[in-house]
């Protein structure tokens, strides 16, 4: 998975905790996620529809 420009920050990360993030990379089968502090160590990647279903859950249940 070639990904090494396509690397973006939520949109919340903001002043302060700025760095404090996950970094998303988009592919046309898979989704990858890495620290943004330590961006060189391992990443996850999950199928597209696997982590399009996660974050709708999320969208519909955002906890407390």
């Amino acid at each position: 998975m070639d990904i090494r420009d396509h690397w973006r920050k939520s949109s919340y990360s903001g002043a302060g905790d700025g760095n404090s993030c996950v970094e998303i990379a988009n592919h046309p089968t898979r989704i990858a996620i890495r620290d943004s502090k330590t961006p060189a160590r391992a990443t996850l990647t999950f199928p597209t529809p696997s982590f399009s279903a996660f974050v709708e859950a999320l969208k519909e249940n955002p906890g407390p």
